[in-house]
């Protein structure tokens, strides 16, 4: 059972980070008026998958859908997926779906692979705009239809919510951060990629990027904290020492990092649960170091 809980100073009361099926089926029954669930389902280009689509045809009942490459800023002129959004997207889009700053969020998502695939980025979404009373469904839509929770194709509608952020810029960091600490060694810099793009070897999913990583980077793969058969996080113990095996001390400042800002999300995740609360994500992530760093700031890049 994970034992990390965010809890509310004023109020007293606690969200916890995991949830699972048979805590929101109990939720869902109360009829709680503060939960709303989301659908946070990513599929890569590659895969032949539309999310909103299935989303679409099956989902919890009174799930809305948030699309990562929909609230997210577009204006890179290095053409960067799902970065974050501008706080006033942010409040607009969520809005949008019927939460405001007492909403209790609940995200899943439905990866054929790994059932918290990129609901994790979704909830390290919520806490970089200030909501910490945000939670992620244990295994995902799959592990909601085996134990037996219902779906619908019905339409979720919500009155509109009145959401307003408080940006924590300590949970993410930019190019020129990272650059910088190429040189100051302040930060320890983990990459969740698997190791074959880590080390230059397999190739990358988005199209005209090459493999390789970050100076002084070290990798931890995110396909390590899951359990293989169950699909669904380790246990505390565990994902300490994960990263105590890989030399990752989590009373050090820390920048995760990843392809695109997916993978890394779920370190801080696994971080998170751990104790750590203030570990960083390199937002743009090796998609845009590979197009804005120096050759000599990349590492095991393949040649031509």
């Amino acid at each position: 059972m994970y034992k990390k809980t965010y809890r509310d100073m004023v109020s007293g009361e606690t969200t916890p980070t995991i949830v699972t099926t048979e805590w929101l089926k109990d939720s869902l029954k109360s009829g709680w008026t503060n939960l709303r669930i989301i659908d946070g389902t990513f599929h890569m280009e590659n895969s032949g998958r539309d999310a909103r689509a299935e989303y679409t045809k099956q989902h919890i009942p009174g799930a809305t859908y948030f699309d990562i490459n929909g609230c997210a800023d577009t204006t890179s002129q290095y053409d960067l997926p799902h970065m974050l959004p501008s706080v006033e997207q942010f409040e607009e889009y969520v809005g949008s779906r019927g939460i405001d700053n007492e909403s209790h969020v609940v995200v899943y998502d439905n990866n054929p692979m790994f059932p918290v695939f990129s609901a994790q980025r979704v909830w390290w979404t919520f806490r970089c705009f200030g909501h910490d009373k945000v939670s992620i469904l244990e295994g995902g839509l799959q592990k909601w239809l085996k134990a037996g929770g219902t779906v619908t194709e019905e339409a979720s509608e919500m009155k509109r919510g009145v959401f307003k952020a408080q940006f924590r810029s300590n949970l993410v960091k930019s190019f020129d951060d990272v650059l910088s600490n190429v040189k100051s060694g302040e930060y320890v810099l983990i990459d969740a990629r698997p190791p074959g793009r880590f080390q230059g070897t397999a190739p990358e999913p988005i199209p005209g990027v090459k493999p390789g990583h970050i100076p002084q980077a070290l990798n931890v793969p995110f396909v390590k904290l899951m359990d293989t058969e169950s699909k669904t996080y380790k246990s505390v113990d565990e994902l300490k020492k994960i990263f105590e095996d890989n030399n990752v001390d989590l009373k050090k400042p820390i920048i995760f990092t990843c392809g695109s800002g997916l993978q890394a999300s779920n370190l801080v995740l696994a971080s998170y649960l751990c104790g750590k609360e203030d570990a960083a994500m390199y937002d743009g992530s090796w998609v845009e170091w590979y197009r804005r760093a120096p050759a000599d700031q990349m590492v095991d890049v393949p040649s031509e």
